[in-house]
């Protein structure tokens, strides 16, 4: 157990070789003291890049086939008929969309303060803290209930027909039950992914996603159960993940260490976790639900149909490749808050540089692509030549919204592993809100541009704040990081009742 250390055979060296401590030199002296250790460079290198796809490879499994339930779902309503869709689209992005950035953000101080304590061998209080961010998940879930079974009078003030909002009223009571699973499963996954436990996630995440399929088919094709059918077995369908996740947890010897059972310990201490949980659904709520904005508002232009069939077509494509950047944000991020937890300042840095240099290379090609096929892409969701010369038009832009992609989703990552989510919050705010959101609504409705106006808009925020955490990262003191998740990981002798986030 414990972080992950360089060590000169996984490097191809031989015993008798030795590298400084990446912890406690810095490069230049690293290279002072042996002239030869240039050519190590590139093997510290590939050794990093290998322990990254360890961790990314399933991570983006898990992220994906997650994803894939939701979609799966919305493929069976659609065959029920144009307005059952309408209502479980609407009540994805308005509803379900809200309470996803609200339990993926509260998950995200899961991973930093477990990533941390397991870097620091503090293993028994990883339990402790899992249980603790299951209380207010649940907590969370309780108060967005109202949300879900109000939804088509909140559907209906969003400027929906009241057919639409009717039917998306069914669908969003269908998932409250999904609601629950999904406030105990976001800490559980988290939990395990700090220990770089991901392999086992990605085989439940495939099983269930099959299971799912199945389920579906049956309820909506042979037992005619309609849109409330689909609902409830997306609902099953996450049961049944938390159950295959708890029973991990409990019963695989992985976990012997870092699950001791249930605590009273988890009650205490919560309101300083509770102001790190809180900054962190504001950071990553932010960043989901605007671009969910901007669908919306795309639907209040001179020729919704086209405009909101254009940008949800390329919106798809970015979401799939953000669900990619989402496994490597997850490897980002314990890599980064295993090796602070640990003390390992200058391999927390590698990692740094290692990610961003990967993910940056897979964006150029995923960019290309999108260039290179931007009708045949277009022509796979519909026939309707309008639309097809709308998402041409706006496939360049997509190309550049998939590269930054490439950048912004992993230095969250990095930001989530140091513990940075209150000031991520505010540049979020800011970049997004006070100066993107404005600029593409000027855009898109002061000038000719149109929807393309309005994705500019989004471009410019997402730069704004990519440059914004280069800069941030850029000029880090990784010792001074160091210490603050010392910090977090000293409050008591006895780890079960440790306030791991005092300093947060």
């Amino acid at each position: 157990m414990g972080s992950i250390e360089y060590r000169p055979l996984l490097l191809g060296l031989d015993s008798h070789s030795s590298i400084p401590d990446l912890s406690s030199v810095t490069i230049e002296e690293f290279l002072e003291q042996r002239p030869v250790a240039v050519r190590w460079w590139p093997r510290l290198f590939a050794w990093e890049s290998r322990l990254l796809w360890i961790l990314s490879g399933s991570s983006i499994v898990v992220s994906i086939f997650n994803y894939m339930l939701s979609f799966v779902t919305l493929m069976f309503s659609g065959h029920l008929g144009a307005i059952e869709l309408a209502g479980a689209s609407i009540a994805s992005v308005g509803i379900q969309g809200l309470a996803y950035g609200i339990m993926l953000g509260m998950a995200s101080a899961v991973q930093t303060v477990c990533g941390q304590a397991y870097g620091a061998k503090k293993y028994s209080a990883m339990g402790v803290i899992c249980q603790r961010a299951i209380v207010l998940h649940v907590g969370a879930a309780i108060l967005l209930t109202f949300l879900y079974w109000y939804s088509g009078s909140v559907l209906r003030a969003m400027g929906q027909s009241a057919a639409i909002a009717e039917h998306g009223q069914v669908f969003a009571r269908g998932l409250i039950l999904q609601l629950y699973a999904f406030a105990i499963s976001c800490p559980m996954q988290r939990f395990l992914q700090a220990q770089n436990i991901v392999n086992p996630l990605a085989y439940m995440s495939v099983g269930v996603f099959l299971v799912h399929i199945l389920f579906s088919w049956l309820v909506v094709y042979v037992l005619n159960y309609g849109l409330i059918g689909a609902a409830l077995t997306l609902s099953f369908s996450w049961w049944l993940l938390v159950i295959l996740n708890g029973l991990y947890i409990v019963l695989s010897p992985s976990c012997k260490e870092t699950w001791t059972g249930l605590s009273v310990s988890a009650l205490k201490g919560i309101w300083p976790y509770f102001k790190l949980t809180v900054a962190s659904a504001v950071m990553l709520c932010l960043e989901i639900w605007y671009n969910q904005g901007l669908v919306l508002i795309s639907g209040l232009l001179s020729n919704p149909t086209i405009s909101l069939d254009s940008i949800s077509i390329c919106m798809n494509y970015l979401n799939w490749d953000m669900q990619f950047m989402l496994g490597l944000s997850a490897a980002a991020s314990i890599r980064v808050s295993n090796e602070l937890g640990a003390g390992h300042p200058r391999v927390a840095k590698c990692s740094v540089v290692v990610v961003n240099v990967t993910s940056i290379a897979i964006s150029i090609i995923f960019s290309a692509i999108v260039l290179i096929f931007r009708v045949g892409l277009s022509k796979l969701f519909t026939d309707d030549s309008e639309v097809i010369e709308a998402v041409s038009d706006l496939t360049p832009l997509l190309a550049i919204s998939v590269f930054l992609n490439g950048i912004q989703p992993i230095l969250s990552g990095v930001a989530i592993g140091s513990g940075w989510q209150a000031v991520v919050a505010y540049v979020n705010l800011t970049t997004y809100y006070i100066i993107g959101l404005p600029i593409g609504c000027v855009l898109g409705f002061k000038t000719s541009l149109g929807v393309a106006g309005i994705w500019w808009g989004m471009i410019i925020g997402v730069l704004l704040q990519t440059a914004t955490l280069i800069i941030l990262t850029a000029r880090t003191n990784w010792e001074a990081e160091v210490e603050k998740a010392a910090q977090r990981l000293k409050a008591s002798a006895n780890e079960e009742t440790m306030d791991l986030v005092a300093s947060a």
